[in-house]
Formats: structure tokens, C-alpha cells, sequence
């Protein structure tokens, strides 16, 4: 099935969370960049320790956010989720969905959770060890995101970093893409 971009440019909010999976996701950013979507970048501080902002802001030709007290505005937040038609977390770690699904916001990435307008597209990329996948506190809190709207994408199978086989791992590059351009 062919997936073609938006009719017009669409404006991707692109959430990182600290896994190894980060590098797959700029992969995702640069082909939403290159199909012509706006994306604007926002990270965990534990992103940061697996990919570099300039990386990003190479990628998308826009800063990177961070802090939610930032010098840019304190309502960043709000406005964000005010210009985005579609957000996305990816990686997304078992700590940050299980943060999202108890409503915590603690950082830029989840402070932007709750902020969110529920009638734009939010979808979640799984990145985590498979025990991390399998344990009930994720599993709850994958069927909790879900009742709210959230579309949680599948986790692919095989290798993960630390040497375990299983699910859990980050789906591919293009498998993202197709889900986003899906949900635009």
C-alpha cells in the first residue's frame, strides 16, 4: 500500500525518551523533514544521554525542548500542543508512559501529555527491555493510554540491546512513518 504525505504541511510534535531506540527515531524525523512535514523536537533529559540536540536541530532546522521553564515561554506547553495536528513519543520508555498514564508531569514530555487536545492524533513507540513490556505496570498503563485515545504502535520482536530476545524493541523507521502518515 502506498502512503502518501499530507496535502499539506503537516506540523509533528516528536517526543524522545531516554532509550538506545533514539537513533531509529531520528530516522523517522528525517523522513517526516524530507516529506515535508514541520517537526519540532521536544526531550527527556535521559534522551540527551543517548542522542545530541544538535543532531536534532540538524534534522528538523529547529531548537530543541527541554526545560518547561525554559527562557522562551511559560505557556511553551500549551502553545505546542495548540500548533501540532499530530503528536508522537518515540522512543517511548516504560517509565514515560507509565508517568503519562498516571498523569504525572514532571518534565517537558509529560507536561505536554497533559496539555494535549484529545482530538489530534497522539501515538506512542514502545522502546523497553521485554520485561519492561511484559510487567503488569506497563501493560496497565498500555491499556489505560489507549482508552484515552492514545494509539499505542506495536513493539517489534527480536534482539534488544542488553542481549535478551523478545518484544519490546522499537519498531522500524519506516513502520513509524507509515503509522504517522496513517493517523494524519
Amino acid at each position: 500500500m502506498l502512503i502518501r504525505p499530507p496535502k499539506r504541511k503537516a506540523n509533528i510534535l516528536f517526543q524522545l525518551t531516554g532509550s538506545i531506540a533514539c537513533y531509529k527515531a531520528c530516522g523517522v524525523i528525517s523522513k517526516l523533514v524530507q516529506g515535508g512535514c514541520d517537526v519540532k523536537t521536544v526531550v527527556t533529559a535521559n534522551a540527551l544521554n543517548f542522542i545530541g540536540k544538535s543532531t536534532l536541530e540538524g534534522l528538523t532546522h529547529r531548537p530543541v525542548y527541554m526545560d518547561t521553564f525554559e527562557d522562551r515561554s511559560a505557556l511553551e506547553h500549551v502553545e505546542l500542543t495548540k500548533w501540532m495536528d499530530l503528536a508522537i513519543t518515540c522512543p517511548a520508555t516504560a517509565n514515560a508512559m507509565n508517568k503519562m498514564a498516571a498523569g504525572v508531569a514532571d518534565d517537558f514530555v509529560t507536561t505536554l501529555f497533559l496539555a494535549w487536545d484529545q482530538k489530534k492524533p497522539w501515538l506512542v513507540a514502545p522502546a523497553m527491555n521485554r520485561s519492561m513490556w511484559a510487567h503488569p505496570a506497563t501493560r496497565r498503563s498500555v491499556k489505560t493510554l489507549g482508552e484515552w485515545g492514545v494509539k499505542i504502535l506495536g513493539t517489534g520482536k527480536g534482539y534488544q540491546a542488553c542481549g535478551d530476545v523478545g518484544e519490546g524493541r522499537l519498531l522500524e523507521p519506516e513502520e513509524i512513518h507509515k503509522e504517522i502518515m496513517k493517523a494524519l
